[in-house]
């Protein structure tokens, strides 16, 4: 029976119980949001500022869908942290399937935007609307993550409902675990969005060095 991942997966309970999930809070586990992130360039600080100005715009006439939400900052923040660019690859609405282990169901859906490196899975985003909290979309986004089509390889999500932005990281070895970095609000401080364009540029860095 095939039914979709926003139906099937509504609570992180749900999502840890139908994949065998255990989110970890050991440090170690996921560093790449927290040491040695990289310095970002005049250029960089001034796209991002930029792009933070028009957000904020936008965000005083009203609430935000997800696909304004994507347009005004997920994707330039994807963009500046050179996502966009060679030798990475983009994919929109990328379908997705999932089927789980003792069940009979199929779960499908779409990632709002994968990033990709060869064949492997760079980046997850998923995106909501303003009025959401961040944590709504996690239950579905851990989903995405278990459909990489190469677990051997740690997973990395960004969940951004615009006012918030929360990266994830899955393993899928001997045990499968997650991790989550702190809440970032762009909304309220320019340091907070250069924070996550660092742990962006981090994120490349780290499955760049695991694929060569």
């Amino acid at each position: 029976m095939s039914i979709a991942i926003t139906e099937a997966i509504t609570t992180i309970a749900e999502a840890e119980r139908k994949f065998k999930l255990s989110r970890t809070e050991d440090e170690a586990f996921f560093l790449e949001w927290q040491t040695s992130l990289p310095e970002l360039s005049d250029a960089e600080r001034l796209a991002l500022d930029e792009a933070r100005r028009r957000y904020l715009y936008q965000r005083s006439q009203g609430q935000l869908l997800e696909g304004t939400v994507t347009l005004l900052l997920a994707s330039p923040l994807l963009a500046i942290a050179g996502f966009y660019d060679p030798p990475f690859r983009v994919r929109a609405e990328a379908s997705v399937q999932l089927t789980l282990e003792d069940e009979e169901e199929v779960l499908q859906g779409r990632i709002d935007v994968l990033v990709l490196l060869n064949q492997f899975w760079v980046v997850v985003l998923e995106s909501k609307k303003t009025a959401l909290s961040v944590w709504t979309a996690l239950p579905q986004t851990l989903a995405y993550l278990m459909a990489n089509p190469q677990p051997e390889q740690p997973s990395f999500g960004m969940v951004t409902n615009g006012d918030e932005i929360l990266f994830v990281k899955l393993v899928q070895r001997e045990q499968r675990l997650y991790g989550l970095s702190r809440v970032f609000a762009p909304f309220s401080s320019s340091q907070e969005l250069r924070n996550a364009l660092q742990i962006l540029k981090q994120i490349s860095r780290a499955i760049g060095e695991g694929v060569e």
